[in-house]
């Protein structure tokens, strides 16, 4: 008796994985086999060319709703006729016999499923015995929707030439051109960007000839009396306010997109691309580095006063004071969960300057937002929404060592490769994430269906 015990012991001490073996199996979750479709533990588990697995009649039942080859997590195109995956199928039945019992029986109760099953293992039967038939599956970026990106490409180079072709060239642009050399022409242009009420007074500056010397010369009263007789208050306040600035800068300061481009070409780089992956946290860059030139026209743009707290319309542009506190409310609730409405408010807001441009960040805006709230989705059903605050960190430091290594190399940088990398984020990431769009909408159709 006591030599049994002893032999067993030693037995033990011989094979020390027979007693890690339970402990081992107890560390590992069934979530960590879960299928991607029902998001339940696999049964019959089926690997397809892209590495995913599901179970093998929720791919029966996404094949027969949807009569496409192809992955439905990543929607790459499977090949030939998807076969069970033996050892993570061994596997699983080893380490949880008791759920996959009982998800086997759940499975044999379901008629639709034993349904999709037959038929698709009958189209695996066929696919083995016939050519598979090219007609039937729909190849990535095929049919309509690889017209529409391409006609949205085609629109997207026509537009980038067009800037390029017939826009100024950045040295000629008044942002460069001190204000003593302007010429009665670069005046009145200068001018018209004040707003649609300046074009009650070009006709008279062109007559006097307004050079960029007289210009700096003209005072209040010079302006309410003859030959130019703006009577207008708020009129005259607006010129004498953007006068001031030009006598403080030497030089026009930027007033649309192109101009603004020209003067600062890192920051307006490095704003496309932070706007577009993290605007939060561009919002709270120009709050604390850059409050008075951006944040505070930004802030008056999108979260504007209501008409009768302001004295005049032209206050709003041109004598900005502090956001009131319903300025504020409304900006930190768009803030924290609409953050891509604030710049399509904003885009809105230069139409008339730059009217295709505009429709392409409104675009863009509408996308990122439909992509954020897919984001949320997808972490929401997969019970993982405490992830958040460590991907939140995460996303922090790459977007700051990002922005590090940007301010480093940019000294380098040539003028061409920030051009392009300019109109590739302005024009061409919206034809991408409609792609992305369509397919997130597409595994939300999976999901559904399964």
């Amino acid at each position: 008796m006591e030599e049994g015990v002893k032999s067993q012991s030693g037995a033990e001490k011989l094979d020390p994985g027979a007693a890690a073996a339970p402990a081992f199996s107890q560390q590992i979750s069934v979530s960590e086999f879960s299928c991607h479709c029902c998001y339940d533990i696999l049964i019959n588990p089926t690997t397809l060319n892209c590495g995913h697995s599901f179970c093998r009649h929720c791919l029966a039942l996404w094949w027969a709703s949807s009569k496409k080859n192809e992955c439905p997590e990543c929607r790459e195109k499977w090949e030939g006729f998807p076969k069970v995956n033996i050892l993570l199928r061994d596997a699983i039945e080893k380490l949880f016999p008791d759920a996959v019992e009982q998800r086997k029986d759940d499975i044999q109760q379901n008629s639709d499923v034993s349904r999709s099953l037959a038929a698709f293992q009958k189209y695996g039967n066929d696919q083995a015995s016939t050519v598979p038939n090219i007609g039937r599956i729909n190849p990535r970026g095929g049919g309509f929707f690889s017209g529409v990106l391409t006609a949205l490409t085609c629109v997207a180079v026509v537009l980038l030439g067009y800037h390029w072709s017939s826009r100024e060239l950045e040295d000629d642009l008044l942002v460069h051109k001190p204000v003593v050399r302007w010429g009665a022409e670069e005046v009145i242009h200068w001018l018209g960007q004040l707003g649609p009420w300046a074009a009650l007074y070009k006709e008279r500056f062109l007559l006097e000839r307004v050079n960029g010397r007289l210009l700096l010369m003209l005072t209040d009263e010079d302006f309410a009396k003859a030959p130019y007789y703006i009577e207008n208050s708020s009129h005259r306040k607006a010129i004498m306010m953007e006068l001031d600035r030009v006598k403080a800068l030497g030089v026009k300061p930027p007033q649309n997109l192109w101009e603004y481009k020209a003067v600062h070409p890192g920051k307006s780089l490095f704003l496309l691309y932070a706007l577009k992956s993290s605007p939060r946290l561009t919002m709270l860059y120009l709050y604390l580095f850059d409050y008075t030139d951006l944040f505070l026209p930004f802030i008056h743009t999108i979260c504007p006063k209501q008409e009768e707290e302001l004295e005049d319309v032209l206050a709003k542009l041109l004598d900005l004071k502090e956001p009131t506190w319903k300025q504020w409310r409304e900006f930190l609730f768009k803030y924290s969960f609409l953050p891509y409405q604030l710049i399509a408010e904003f885009a809105w807001d230069w139409l008339e300057v730059h009217y295709w441009t505009s429709r392409f960040i409104i675009v863009n805006a509408m996308l990122l937002s439909v992509l954020e709230l897919f984001s949320f989705w997808r972490l929401w059903s997969r019970r993982e929404l405490k992830t958040i605050p460590h991907r939140m960190w995460s996303h922090f430091w790459k977007v700051s060592t990002q922005g590090l290594l940007v301010a480093i190399f940019w000294p380098l940088m040539p003028q061409f490769v920030c051009n392009c990398l300019f109109y590739w984020a302005l024009y061409f990431n919206p034809i991408i994430n409609i792609d992305l769009v369509v397919k997130e909408v597409r595994r939300l159709e999976t999901q559904v269906l399964l």
